[in-house]
């Protein structure tokens, strides 16, 4: 079935179109139906939710979410979990297991890519290349342009990444063909989308985030700083052992330099107005005025008020 999941993997990447267009229709067998085409806002994040449930049902022989009614399907869809306590599922690897997890996450901003499932332990053949994953593109395009205290929050969580994270990093990494000392600058992610860049990618807004990405163009990047610029938080969120990749970041956040921050300069990093300054206050440590660990992981998704205010309503 990992030779099959493989294949069905790197066909699908080939025809991939990097775009923000959200679409709005609702497609597709019930079953299969991701929970963000039911709320009429989604992208090419629902296919690998469909390709979750296959692999669920090829794996333990039933349906992931089920009803005997195509509205019930949806009511399953959106409000219930898959089930991996019945039989056969104790009997399943651990990494198989987590691969259907991190697909058939509710938040498509969590599921794995094509390339990412590709790169997973469950999948991963050394003897295969794991292709560019457009992804790299975007992070890095947001990463150029955050602030200098949230790089260096994400700087921090770099350092406490799994080796299999670091699997798929560095394979990315080694596609950009770094210059002789081990960097990359704008002209190497030129290169390596000539190089590997499917029709679908060319036809697509590729060219609109390299010109985001024009900073680069004036220094360079090593392994490390591109591990922390690559850094999908929502996707490690979905990582089984989160709070313990998220406790030592922060670690590293406090050795390097976590520094006394006011309210107002918290609520200028996040883009809010003082309206939100008394959840904010729940974020700085009243001892020394420096960032805890939950204002970190605030800094690391830079929260809105709207996201903070309806988290805590």
């Amino acid at each position: 079935m990992a030779n099959s999941l493989q294949y069905f993997f790197s066909t699908f990447y080939a025809f991939i179109f990097v775009t923000d267009e959200r679409l709005n229709d609702i497609v597709g067998s019930a079953y299969y139906v991701a929970p963000e085409v039911l709320h009429r806002s989604y992208s090419m994040e629902a296919d690998i939710w469909s390709i979750g449930v296959i692999t669920y049902i090829l794996l333990c022989g039933s349906r992931p979410f089920w009803a005997r009614t195509e509205s019930g399907i949806f009511r399953s869809v959106l409000r219930s979990d898959p089930n991996f306590d019945d039989m056969p599922w104790p009997s399943v690897s651990p990494e198989a297991k987590d691969f259907v997890k991190r697909l058939l996450n509710k938040d498509y901003r969590k599921r794995m890519t094509s390339v990412q499932a590709l790169a997973h332990p469950w999948l991963r053949d050394d003897s295969r290349p794991i292709p560019l994953d457009i992804l790299i593109y975007r992070l890095l395009k947001s990463y150029l342009h955050a602030s200098p205290f949230k790089r260096a929050a994400l700087k921090a969580l770099s350092k406490a990444l799994t080796e299999d994270e670091l699997v798929y990093l560095r394979a990315q990494f080694r596609l950009l063909e770094p210059n002789r000392d081990g960097s990359v600058s704008l002209e190497n992610f030129k290169m390596a989308l000539a190089q590997n860049a499917t029709e679908a990618m060319g036809e697509s807004r590729v060219p609109d985030i390299l010109n985001a990405m024009g900073l680069l163009a004036y220094r360079k990047m090593y392994f490390e700083e591109f591990c922390a610029a690559a850094i999908s938080t929502h996707q490690l969120e979905a990582v089984e052992g989160w709070e313990q990749i998220a406790s030592a970041a922060f670690e590293h956040f406090e050795q390097e330099g976590n520094r006394v921050i006011s309210i107002e300069e918290l609520a200028r990093e996040l883009n809010v107005g003082p309206s939100a300054y008394s959840f904010l206050k729940d974020w700085i440590r009243i001892s020394d005025g420096k960032l805890n660990l939950l204002g970190y992981k605030k800094i690391l998704h830079g929260v809105t008020f709207r996201s903070s205010n309806t988290r805590h309503h």
